[in-house]
């Protein structure tokens, strides 16, 4: 047959949708708040502990490999026992990781606790697609999805907001102790409303497949599927870009165009609020399956520009905020129509294990690119930083289109 989708729910009232929605949306600020909790201290834990860009970088790469290898294999989990067990784990251990930050004494403790919170973030995209795609019915899946990107971009944008205003105040290790304490109020709003976020008995993904399910095909029949990977290439470029934004952007910004440090680190914020934003907006857009992949070129293709704009021109510096905004809101404006790109290649009995595979693609990504950027700030190349962020950003661009052309080609059978 041709490439399967994904079956939604039934219709069901707004507020159960609405419920669910919500939590999901919550607990996913929560994954992206984690991937942010180092980057805005980097300026204070290179004196703390006396270490070079790269090795900040390295911080982030470890998050995100151990991050990368717990989100393919959790998809399998989430099919098999269900989400909600999963996703308590995850709020649970990233929690912990910022306690452990906030008293680590050596260098080679921030590694250790990087490898415990990226094991938290790693169980997040295959618990909340797999709640989307079976709970959410089929007229509100783009608004969920809009949500669901506008909350991990609020959770990114919260991270420097919450961190950096503490640590200037008090310290980092305050501020940490803040990011768990946060952690463990999610989790906790999460447990008491937990009847959201349970699948019925009858869902593929409720709980231990079925023998019929079984009979369909082996559990590793989805990787056969061309659009998966073309998918999983396009989360990791994906990721290259987004790293860079978050690790050494708003630093790089401020050497090339003599911004303030304080003004630097609210860059990122203004970035991520920006992207909610474009995430909103890109929720309708995205109610036409047709033309995803031309929402993801043009959201691309603005973002690309301004980052090029960022890093070869002479930009005055109340311009930066500006450019940081804009490049924002148009790479958000491209979020609900690439989930939806890996929602038309996502096979019934599948859903948290082809998640889980393809957005691995981001915790790759994730973990190379902070590790390349770190080596170009301490060669002095900050405009090498903006200029590689906007090459990714073009390469986007004909990934979503071969996505669509390996989806409308390829014959494949129907996995489990």
């Amino acid at each position: 047959m041709t490439t399967a989708t994904v079956s939604a729910a039934p219709t069901v009232p707004l507020r159960q949708d609405a419920g669910t929605i919500a939590l999901v949306g919550l607990a996913h600020s929560i994954s992206h708040f984690s991937q942010l909790l180092l980057a805005p201290l980097f300026p204070w834990l290179k004196d703390a502990f006396a270490v070079s860009y790269a090795e900040l970088g390295l911080l982030m790469s470890v998050f995100f490999v151990v991050s990368c290898a717990v989100q393919a294999l959790s998809g399998f989990v989430v099919d098999q026992r269900g989400p909600l067990p999963v996703l308590v784990g995850g709020l649970g251990l990233i929690a912990l990781a910022a306690f452990g930050f906030s008293i680590s004494q050596q260098y080679w403790h921030l590694v250790v606790f990087s490898m415990v919170a990226g094991v938290g973030n790693g169980v997040f995209h295959p618990v909340d697609y797999t709640l989307i795609n079976h709970k959410i019915s089929k007229p509100r899946l783009g608004h969920a999805y809009s949500v669901h990107g506008v909350t991990g971009s609020l959770g990114w944008a919260v991270a420097p907001v919450l961190l950096v205003p503490v640590t200037i105040a008090y310290s980092w290790r305050v501020a940490m102790l803040c990011a768990a304490g946060l952690a463990l109020l999610v989790l906790a709003v999460v447990w008491l409303n937990r009847r959201h976020l349970q699948l019925p008995s009858s869902s593929p993904a409720a709980g231990a497949a079925s023998p019929a399910a079984h009979a369909q095909g082996g559990s590793f029949d989805f990787l056969s599927i061309p659009a998966v990977w073309m998918c999983f290439a396009f989360f990791l470029f994906f990721a290259m870009s987004l790293s860079g934004v978050q690790s050494f952007a708003p630093e790089a910004a401020r050497l090339l165009h003599g911004v303030s440090k304080d003004l630097a680190a609210m860059c990122l914020t203004i970035y991520m609020v920006c992207s909610a934003g474009g995430m909103l907006a890109g929720g309708f857009l995205a109610s036409d399956p047709a033309r995803c992949e031309r929402i993801v070129g043009i959201g691309f293709g603005v973002a690309a520009s301004v980052a090029l704009t960022m890093g070869l021109a002479d930009v005055p510096g109340a311009m930066v905020p500006v450019l940081f905004g804009a490049m924002g809101f148009f790479a958000g404006l491209a979020g609900p129509s690439r989930d939806l790109l890996v929602k038309r290649s996502t096979p019934d009995n599948a859903t948290g294990r082809v998640y889980g595979v393809v957005y691995s693609g981001l915790d790759i990504g994730q973990a190379v690119a902070p590790l390349a950027y770190g080596l170009l700030m301490d060669h002095g190349l900050p405009g090498a930083v903006w200029v590689g962020i906007a090459m990714v950003q073009a390469v986007l661009i004909v990934s979503a289109f071969n996505v669509r052309r390996v989806r409308r080609t390829a014959l494949v059978s129907a996995p489990a």
